[in-house]
């Protein structure tokens, strides 16, 4: 009888640039094959923007323990300072330094000082290595492109952003991975410059990264094939994530891996859709109640009480100057003023008792039983104008069943706004109602939160940061620096964490390490 002979354990060092607060690096990082082994090691990660290089290194530094310290969640919860968290971990934090750095690619600065950590990482890993991230989208997505058409003078063949891409081609011909992952918005698909779309030449740059034009195959990993790049469309509420959010993943293998794979005769990997959809209400109905703020008046729970009374009534009353089809609306909007008149309870604008999750696949990920205090769940000001109309969307989803449409506003409560009425504008106000996934989680979220409103009427306001990480797989734990502004901005731009964590193990499958 022969001795079974134990698998070598194989690691990927991984490069993550344009990692933003570090969404792709936390799905890899986690992922462990079937012995517990971890297979992607994070090696080196790249973000520009001052306070999501805050968040990534603050993360990385958390990575580098099996179980965080108590001085991790002292910080967190603003017990202690960054001073005396990293006096208390020294070589943890000087681990994470050297794990990440603050450079923006395409500059010479950023190049020569990339390059020294490649070479190393090569010396270190030969060929075993993984490139992740995404290049900025601004000018590819729709919504920049509409923007960007709007600024007198603009030539897309100029804006920087539409080949930032290259630079990740250059660090994928000079470190020639493994396997790669390029995560981009969809509008990448019907992108054009000079009358050719963009995205034609992104396939081809990336298959030719390694000297030839087919170094890299290009491989889909979900079994969908609708689109322009079928395959490659990533519909992130298919695999268990409580939001809408439809990404261009394009992975790749390397020429050498691909043909083994081929030749193995093995169908290839594919994400594999949730047993259930997950939705708005399995992370956020566990969550504590807060108010709004004001942002126009002296922000006080007795102002709020009286201006959060004053908005279900003027709401009300719009509907029913409406018609009888919204009487039912006009009726709720009606007891939730009667109760918050004689509640003596009023919500706090900010609360950390941690929350519950339900969802047991969700819950393991983003719980952490250590955690005592929840970060990054404060609430924004509001307009008192458009408290009526947050109450007014939430009070109609709950009756309806969905959020309401720019048409479906009673007159009375129509912003001053002159393309009201065009159409253009019909999701102006959006409701993230309990009983679906959410919408895209955008960077927009980080301006005014009219399309983010909380489906509790009661609370009459958009959703915290806490609670839009919560919608994108972020844990708990994980925690956001930076002003409010900036950190709802690098929510909305990362990548669902527990969405990298799938495709990671598609790759890790591929690269035969599980």
């Amino acid at each position: 009888m022969g001795m079974e002979v134990e698998r070598v354990k194989q690691e990927f060092k991984t490069v993550d640039l344009f990692a933003g607060p570090g969404g792709l690096a936390e799905g890899f990082s986690a992922f462990r094959d079937a012995r517990g082994q971890k297979v992607f090691d994070i090696a080196f990660s790249v973000e520009k923007e001052a306070s999501a290089f805050a968040t990534l290194r603050l993360r990385s530094f958390f990575r580098q323990f099996a179980k965080a310290p108590d001085a991790y969640y002292d910080y967190i919860a603003g017990r202690i300072s960054k001073e005396s968290l990293v006096s208390a971990c020294p070589e943890e934090w000087q681990r994470a330094e050297l794990e990440t750095a603050m450079l923006e690619l395409g500059t010479d600065e950023a190049r020569e000082e990339i390059d020294k950590r490649l070479e190393d990482i090569i010396a270190l890993a030969g060929s075993n290595t993984v490139v992740i991230g995404g290049p900025p989208c601004q000018a590819y997505s729709l919504v920049g492109r509409a923007r960007n058409q709007g600024i007198k003078g603009y030539v897309a063949s100029e804006d920087h952003r539409h080949f930032l891409y290259r630079e990740y081609i250059r660090i994928l011909e000079r470190l020639h991975p493994a396997a790669f992952v390029m995560e981009n918005v969809k509008g990448i698909l019907s992108s054009k410059i000079g009358g050719e779309h963009i995205i034609d030449q992104v396939l081809a740059d990336l298959r030719a990264a390694g000297g030839t034009d087919d170094s890299y195959r290009l491989v889909p990993i979900v079994d969908d094939d609708r689109g322009r790049l079928p395959g490659h469309m990533i519909r992130s509420e298919n695999f268990g994530i409580p939001q809408c959010r439809h990404r261009v993943i394009l992975v790749g293998l390397r020429r050498d891996i691909a043909e083994t794979w081929e030749r193995s005769g093995k169908p290839w990997p594919r994400l594999a859709p949730a047993v259930r959809q997950a939705k708005v209400a399995h992370v956020l109905s566990g969550m504590p109640d807060l108010r709004s703020g004001l942002s126009k008046t002296e922000d006080s729970s007795s102002n709020w009480r009286a201006a959060a009374v004053e908005a279900f009534e003027v709401a009300a009353a719009a509907c029913r100057k409406d018609g009888d089809w919204l009487n039912d609306v006009t009726a709720k909007l009606l007891d939730y003023a009667r109760i918050l008149d004689r509640d003596d309870h009023v919500p706090p604008r900010s609360s950390t008792r941690v929350a519950p999750i339900d969802d047991n696949l969700l819950g393991a990920w983003i719980g952490d039983d250590h955690l005592t205090e929840l970060p990054n769940h404060a609430s924004r000001g509001h307009m008192e104008s458009d408290l009526s109309r947050y109450a007014f969307a939430a009070a109609f989803a709950e009756i309806f069943g969905h959020s309401p449409k720019a048409d479906q506003f009673p007159a009375g409560l129509a912003p001053n706004h002159k393309n009201w009425d065009s159409g253009k504008f019909a999701d102006r106000f959006r409701v993230q109602g309990w009983g679906s996934p959410s919408t895209t989680v955008t960077s927009h979220i980080s301006k005014d939160g009219h399309y983010f409103i909380h489906p509790d009427p009661r609370q009459c306001r958009s959703l915290t940061v806490r609670e839009a990480a919560r919608l994108q797989t972020f844990p708990d734990n994980y925690f956001f620096e930076g002003n409010r502004t900036q950190q709802y901005v690098q929510v909305g731009n990362a990548v669902p964490p527990l969405l990298a964590n799938q495709i990671a193990e598609v790759i890790a499958e591929m690269l035969g390490a599980i």
